[in-house]
């Protein structure tokens, strides 16, 4: 059965088919004759018209050209044969490879496991970056998201947990780049590819000049892989998003065009459920599990947007990335306060862990507090206790700064990694005092307990 082309209005297509025989709503259309574009039907808003998502670019359709049905939702390529490979959401190598020979394809739009299949426990996945193992411990099994606006740190960030987990890790990596500037991505491949990871990690492109459908597929397409992995071969899967709002933001830019009316601050009506039908998926099961960590970028630094508020409740740990302290040189630009992890509990972490945590969290509060007394007053106005408190806070502030591996090739530092023992120590010692009458300058950029034993001495 064929129809015809009858509108295009940027990624969205009109077509007509005979009254009575419309396509089903995600199935695949193609032109007839034409590889591109490839269309999935998101709507009927008369008898006999399929509205269709663009999946792929639209320059050379014109009205009046045939379109034939599949009869099939989208399918992309699944198991073995996709690592070490780069592909589109339509499963087509993007590496300048041949096709993938895989002899199984699946279906990109998926129920989530039942939940009498989730595993209901998640541990901590520690990463050997000071701030975030002390704060706002990662989830094995969970979902991660790492919060900030433009130039913050989000990608470098992600980037360095990568190389610190996945080399002592026997998992999967699979990689969504939504948005991605190709600039990115490529240094990306490269890098997987000089790591050694790449020949067991599947990556999943849809780049910034991506037609926005193809944008809004790519976590679908990553997530059918990696779903593979964790329920055919029962192994550990890391699924890595960068940026999971562009993936929000792909929805809204079609959302007009498909007749939707537009809900929050411009943002698509179906917004909670859209997001939902991803982040419901990302779930770990008695066979396997797929830790996540998603790259969120927040408009104007608002963690209310919409946009950012709806990935957030789904997140077991949240890192926020503040501009003040990127400003300040504090790297990673991670705020403290506001970054949570439901794991920093202390039949979790241990009761150790759980105080010290604590302990550093009301030292840098009472600091924020008294920004604004010492700006207009002077710090000599502070009582000695609080004094003490500035001195300890600054210090700590200091001490949780760290030199990255993947930035060692901009900065001239030798990236370090800490185990979390380390920083617990060191966290405990400088909370007690130990570097009252050390000049602060010195703590920034060191490691664990060597460094600041040197440093004390």
């Amino acid at each position: 059965m064929t129809g015809v082309v009858e509108a295009v209005q940027g990624g969205v297509v009109d077509v007509r088919f005979a009254r009575g025989e419309e396509p089903e709503l995600r199935e695949v259309l193609r032109v007839v004759g034409h590889d591109d574009p490839v269309l999935e039907v998101q709507s009927h808003p008369d008898p006999g018209l399929a509205r269709a998502l663009a999946l792929s670019s639209t320059a050379g359709l014109f009205r009046g050209q045939a379109v034939e049905r599949t009869g099939v939702q989208l399918q992309v390529p699944v198991g073995e044969a996709v690592l070490g490979r780069v592909l589109d959401c339509l499963g087509r190598p993007l590496d300048g490879g041949a096709p993938v020979a895989s002899g199984e394809r699946r279906g990109v739009h998926r129920a989530p496991p039942p939940l009498h299949l989730h595993r209901g426990q998640v541990e901590p996945l520690w990463t050997g970056i000071k701030i975030v193992d002390l704060l706002c411990p990662f989830a094995r099994g969970g979902k991660t998201g790492l919060f900030g606006g433009a130039g913050v740190g989000k990608t470098v960030l992600l980037m360095e947990f990568v190389g610190a987990v996945v080399d002592q890790w026997d998992g999967v990596p699979v990689f969504a780049g939504i948005g991605e500037r190709l600039r990115e991505g490529h240094e990306l491949w490269h890098e997987f590819g000089d790591s050694g990871l790449m020949k067991r990690t599947a990556m999943v492109f849809g780049t910034m000049d991506a037609a926005p459908g193809a944008r809004l597929r790519v976590i679908h397409s990553a997530l059918t892989m990696a779903e593979w992995f964790r329920d055919e071969q029962r192994r550990d899967v890391l699924l890595l998003v960068d940026n999971i709002f562009r993936f929000v933001q792909a929805g809204m830019e079609t959302s007009a065009l498909l007749g939707r009316l537009p809900s929050r601050v411009g943002y698509q009506p179906n917004l909670t459920s859209e997001l939902a039908q991803v982040e419901e998926r990302i779930a770990s099961t008695v066979d396997g599990t797929i830790s996540s960590i998603q790259a969120v970028y927040v408009p104007a630094d608002d963690l209310s947007d919409p946009g950012a508020a709806g990935v957030l409740e789904h997140l077991d740990a949240r890192v926020v990335l503040s501009r003040a302290q990127a400003a300040a040189g504090l790297y990673p630009a991670v705020d403290a306060l506001r970054s949570q992890s439901r794991l920093l509990a202390p039949e979790v972490v241990g009761e150790r862990h759980h105080r010290v945590a604590e302990g550093v969290r009301q030292v840098l509060a009472r600091y924020r507090e008294l920004e604004d007394v010492i700006a207009m007053l002077g710090l000599d106005e502070l009582s000695p206790q609080d004094r003490a408190v500035v001195a300890r806070a600054r210090r700590l502030e200091r001490f949780l700064t760290q030199p990255f591996v993947t930035s060692e090739p901009f900065t001239g530092r030798a990236g370090v990694r800490v185990p979390v023992e380390e920083t617990l120590l060191c966290c405990e010692r400088i909370l007690d005092g130990a570097a009252d009458a050390l000049e602060e300058q010195r703590l920034y950029m060191i490691g664990g307990v060597e460094d600041l034993d040197r440093a004390l001495r």
